[in-house]
């Protein structure tokens, strides 16, 4: 089964300078490279109306049109499972994603995932781009997350990304005293050394990257944060909050080693020593809805273990 595509986008001035499928894989990120470079090769994907190749650089104005069919995602096997969904209608599905749950099949991860999950209790997914699923959430970061239901939703919300008028507002607990609030503006892209991970750098393929936070509350060692997403790169929040030396707790990839807090109760640093995820979650979620045009936003709480760690902060401060 196939499904018709019909983009267009034009480049901004980010893009401008970069290669043809630099600049498709910033305009169409629902797709992959290596994806977007074969219908570059196979026409599907015009620049200016014209056929291109993958190494021609763009500049704004120019205008990008992908014309394809795309295959259904029926490859990956629809899995019964408990979903926490938080509202749905015949355009969208707003989704709580727990903690543990992989968002889609990669290496490693063919089953079991989110996709899986969505397969099973929507079958019409099947002809929906990655099964209407337009951002992700890191496996062990909880949330929010907005699923489309059809193929009209899910170019409404990739464009509502791109153009950042999505609401992402997610609640951190990180290492160190934040004095104010600030915003971080900086470059990711893929770590020099370390190919999985990303990090703040002026390569080539560093992309721009933006997060503001401010503090809701301060401990003795550490804080804990709102933090709103300007763009969306992987890893980001963890990536800058690290930047600037305040890692999240918990992070396995990017806190660094767990330095206990000087003289902190006994409850803490044994908790500390066990929460061996990222202490991030995705609490609020608003787009304009599109099957209705009107503003819509969806609240999250908590999940129990980063409750029980600020109570824990709480008393340890007292």
């Amino acid at each position: 089964m196939t499904e018709q595509i019909e983009l267009a986008h034009a480049v901004g001035m980010e893009q401008t300078g970069l290669r043809l499928d630099q600049a498709a894989a910033q305009l169409f990120p629902d797709f992959s490279r290596a994806r977007l470079q074969e219908w570059i090769k196979n026409g599907q994907l015009t620049l200016n109306g014209e056929p291109g190749k993958s190494k021609d650089k763009v500049l704004e104005g120019d205008q990008l049109v992908l014309l394809a069919e795309l295959e259904s995602v029926t490859e990956f096997l629809p899995e019964p499972m408990e979903l926490a969904i938080i509202h749905e209608d015949e355009d969208v599905i707003v989704i709580n994603k727990p903690v543990g749950l992989v968002v889609h099949p990669a290496a490693g991860n063919y089953t079991g995932t989110l996709l899986n999950g969505l397969l099973a209790r929507f079958p019409e997914l099947a002809s929906v781009p990655r099964a209407g699923i337009v951002h992700r959430l890191d496996k062990d970061t909880s949330g929010l997350m907005v699923v489309a239901r059809n193929l009209t939703a899910h170019q409404d919300l990739v464009g509502q990304l791109s153009e950042r008028t999505v609401s992402r507002h997610y609640q951190a607990v990180v290492h160190g005293v934040a004095t104010a609030g600030g915003t971080v503006d900086a470059p990711i892209g893929r770590h020099q050394h370390q190919r999985q991970k990303r990090a703040v750098t002026d390569a080539d393929d560093a992309r721009p990257a933006v997060t503001h936070y401010r503090v809701l509350n301060r401990f003795r060692s550490h804080s804990h944060l709102l933090v709103q997403l300007e763009t969306g790169r992987t890893h980001q929040i963890r990536v800058h909050m690290a930047h600037i030396g305040m890692p999240i707790v918990g992070d396995q990839v990017y806190g660094g080693r767990l330095k206990p807090p000087r003289g902190a109760a006994p409850a803490l640093l044994e908790f500390l020593q066990q929460f061996r995820r990222q202490a991030l979650h995705a609490g609020s979620l608003g787009f304009i809805h599109p099957g209705t045009g009107e503003y819509q936003e969806w609240q999250a709480p908590l999940p129990a273990d980063m409750q029980e760690l600020l109570r824990l902060l709480e008393l340890d401060r007292a």
